[in-house]
């Protein structure tokens, strides 16, 4: 076991520090990197799979490392990343990774990849360096951080102030006047409503003024009548609104208002002292307090018309409630500018409320929540605004009903209490319970969109509006599509007259495909594009992407996946077997670059039916066959191949297992224990008994051999779809025909030799065996030596 391990540790290089790692890339040939953190440590399982390649290919410009990412600046990026992740280095450049033990995949990479270095250091090929995608990815991610971080820092809110048209200019019919004067001046008008304000509405809005000999006068006054209440912006970013609406309505008193500015409006319309026909916010402060008291819902718009980053919560009609007042709330809901991002109607179990409410366990009032939870279906909604947690819980009002009702009449709880116990109304109290009740209702899900060619122009803008409606892109992908793969696309509208016309616009140009992950993705992305025609998407949906984008029902810009299947079979046919994290990223993203051909498109999307790689019969078998079907097909072969006398593939690993454990020099024998040496001889023992039907074959034809140069080559990892012991899986009859091959004289065994000799450019390790075979009953020695040259196979021992 001592020499085992000592033969590990020389198979694999040992980095520990920046330096090593730097003198490792500097190193001429392919570098095979088994990337690690010490608390985990190295994949040990692909140890043998690695060392038996190694003597199969006996290549020096091979080798094998493990790089400790703890300790090398280099790769800090894969700490606490560690699931196993080999990198492959060559001249110094990443040319390909591999994720995950996948021992078929790693040794074709390093046959593959070895292949690629002999041409380019022979200078008939180039180098291509690529990007880990994982770490692509985890860098993207920081940016898209970074940029999102500096974007809320620059943009800002615009400026609003408040107006008030008071009663006696309304009541004079002042009021169009009024509101063309505000607009001709470039004031926008946000927001505006008539409303007869109530006496303590008004004590509360002129409180600054409660200790003035006339305070009672302007309360009388502004009660007499209904106003009107504006919220006013100005330009791009809504700066001096304040002052420039104070110096459009001129100053309070309206002779001064006459005498020093004629053409303002309360020289125009003001009639005296506080009838003075308008009220202008007096500060920044004064102006956010009383956008608070008239419009408590009102969010104030971006600085160049730039969407708000919009938060996302919970909202829960419970049973009760959702039976009686379903359309109500959601009126007030949408009243309240809220956009619902996702909907759902669903019965609780007691367990899944249980699971809901797991938090308030132990409360008096527990068991009662989760009968109601339960009692009934409950309409879950995704709600979506720019203070959206705070804006919906503040519509709720207090948690206790009796409370809501005395402190807060106006609130949901209050409005629709139908239990005085439990309350009908639930809302999320902070972003991390929001995303974990979100979760909870509307499970992660992916859907897949679609840019067309007619689109491509607009493409940044829809995935700034992608992100914004609070999606994922897991992978994307920009291509040309062939008609071949067009038509797979679109084969559920093969029937319909407008096919062929789709076809060919989806062939005409750059597509942009891409996977999405939300809550609720495929009914969010739908409805967020709208519907098929353009002209109807204008009319019952005018925000969406359809409305905004598209031209026709042809070049309507988008597609979405029609439901969730229909998602999981395109992603399959498009990205492959993608997986997914818990938070909708994808565990291996599509180096987009690294697949864009010489016009600047990705190379073309295999679909379902297309093979990525030609591969070896062996490397299928170890990936997709299962044991038991692998277990058949190795008893068919077995059977027909002794009916034609040829030897079986299991012969191969047999060969291969022993050239695994025997050493390739004298030097590396000594240092073997004794343990390992007597294994040796019982590896070898089965390995010298021939069969006798082997040794009376005839030697096939010359032309025969040449039409079967190296099999083998194709086939670098059969060994490990073939069992370990191989004289436990042999039938019983053949283990007692190959006894009796000690009796056979030395002439058959050369007869066997030659015939081994025109077999080894059709399978090297099954020559590899018979080269190993005792010559002791040979006659000829020098003969037998020069016919072992012969037979050797390359890389051999």
């Amino acid at each position: 076991m001592a020499g085992r391990r000592k033969a590990e540790i020389q198979l694999q290089m040992q980095i520990e520090s920046q330096e090593e790692w730097e003198d490792l890339l500097s190193k001429e040939g392919l570098n095979v990197v088994d990337v690690y953190q010490e608390w985990c440590g190295p994949c040990s399982g692909m140890v043998a799979n690695l060392r038996r390649l190694k003597n199969e290919l006996g290549d020096d410009l091979l080798r094998f490392a493990t790089a400790k990412a703890d300790m090398i600046d280099s790769l800090d990026k894969y700490r606490g990343h560690c699931e196993p992740c080999f990198l492959f280095y060559a001249g110094g450049c990443l040319v390909a990774v591999v994720r995950g033990a996948n021992s078929p995949k790693i040794l074709r990479t390093i046959t593959e990849q070895l292949k690629q270095e002999h041409k380019c250091l022979d200078g008939g090929s180039e180098r291509k360096e690529i990007k880990d995608p994982f770490i692509a990815q985890l860098e993207a991610k920081e940016k898209e951080t970074d940029k999102e971080e500096e974007e809320e820092e620059e943009e800002g809110v615009k400026e609003v102030t408040v107006a008030l048209i008071k009663p006696d200019a309304v009541e004079a019919g002042k009021v169009d006047q009024i509101l063309e004067d505000i607009k001709a001046a470039g004031i926008e008008v946000l927001k505006h409503e008539e409303r007869k304000l109530t006496e303590d509405e008004v004590r509360q809005f002129y409180t600054h003024l409660q200790d003035q000999d006339f305070f009672e006068d302007l309360v009388k006054f502004m009660t007499s009548g209904p106003s009107h209440v504006l919220a006013l912006t100005k330009g791009k970013t809504g700066e001096n609104i304040i002052d420039e609406f104070r110096d459009l309505i001129g100053p309070t008193d309206v002779e001064e208002a006459k005498t020093q500015k004629p053409e303002s409006l309360r020289a125009k319309h003001g009639q005296q002292t506080f009838m003075n026909a308008l009220h202008g916010s007096s500060s920044a402060d004064m102006a956010t307090r009383e956008l608070a008291f008239f419009f408590p819902d009102f969010v104030a718009p971006h600085v160049d018309g730039k969407a708000p980053k919009l938060q996302r919560t919970l909202a829960l009609v419970r049973p009760e409630a959702f039976r009686l007042h379903k359309d109500e709330i959601i009126s007030k809901i949408r009243e309240s500018g809220f956009k619902v991002a996702m909907q759902k109607e669903m019965q609780l179990t007691r367990e899944m409320a249980e699971e809901f409410y797991k938090e308030h366990k132990g409360q008096e009032y527990f068991d009662q929540l989760v009968t109601n939870m339960s009692s009934g279906p409950v309409l879950a909604l995704g709600l979506a605004r720019e203070d959206a947690i705070e804006g919906w819980r503040s519509m709720l009002g207090p948690k206790e009903v009796d409370k809501a009702k005395e402190e807060a009449p106006e609130s949901l709880r209050a409005k629709f209490a139908v239990d005085d116990a439990i309350n009908s109304l639930h809302g999320s109290d902070s972003e991390d319970t929001a995303k974990k009740e979100l979760e909870f209702f509307f499970p992660m899900e992916q859907t897949v969109a679609v840019i067309k060619p007619d689109a491509e122009g607009t493409k940044d803008e829809i995935i700034d509006r992608i992100h914004e409606a609070g999606f994922k892109i897991a992978a994307r992908k920009e291509t040309k599509l062939t008609r071949e793969i067009a038509e797979e696309f679109y084969a559920d509208h093969k029937d319909k007259d407008y096919y062929n016309d789709l076809v060919e616009h989806m062939t005409s140009g750059p597509t942009y495909l891409m996977v999405l992950s939300r809550e609720a993705a495929v009914d969010g992305w739908r409805s967020m594009i709208g519907p098929t025609d353009p002209t109807q998407a204008k009319e019952v949906s005018p925000d969406s992407i359809r409305a905004t984008y598209g031209e026709s029902i042809l070049k309507n810009a988008v597609h979405g996946s029609s439901d969730p299947e229909h998602a999981k079979k395109t992603i399959k046919a498009i990205f492959g077997d993608l997986m997914f994290n818990p938070d909708g990223t994808a565990l291996e993203t599509i180096d987009e670059e690294a697949e864009k051909d010489q016009e600047g498109f990705a190379a073309e999307v295999p679909t379902t039916k297309t093979a990525e790689k030609p591969v070896s019969d062996s490397t299928k078998d170890a990936e997709e066959s299962s044991p038991e079907v692998k277990q058949q097909q190795l008893n068919e072969q077995r059977t027909k191949e002794e009916e034609t006398r040829e030897e079986t593939p299991k012969e191969e690993t047999k060969e291969e297992e022993k050239t695994d454990e025997q050493p390739s020099t004298e030097e590396s024998k000594e240092e073997q224990s004794k343990e390992e040496q007597q294994e040796e001889k019982q590896e070898e023992a089965p390995k010298e008994e021939k069969t006798e039907e082997e040794t009376k074959a005839p030697s096939p034809k010359p032309s025969e051999t040449e039409a079967k140069p190296s099999e083998t080559e194709a086939k670098p990892s059969e060994s490990e779809a073939q069992p370990q012991s191989e004289t436990e899986a042999k039938p019983e009859e053949q283990q007692q025909e190959e006894s009796k091959t000690e009796e056979k004289p030395s002439e058959e065994t050369e007869q066997k030799t030659e015939e081994s000799t025109a077999q080894g450019e059709e399978k090297k390790e099954e020559t590899q065996s018979e080269e190993k075979a005792p010559d002791t009953q040979t006659t000829e020695e020098s003969k037998e030596e020069e016919k072992k040259e012969e037979t050797k196979p390359e890389g051999g021992d």
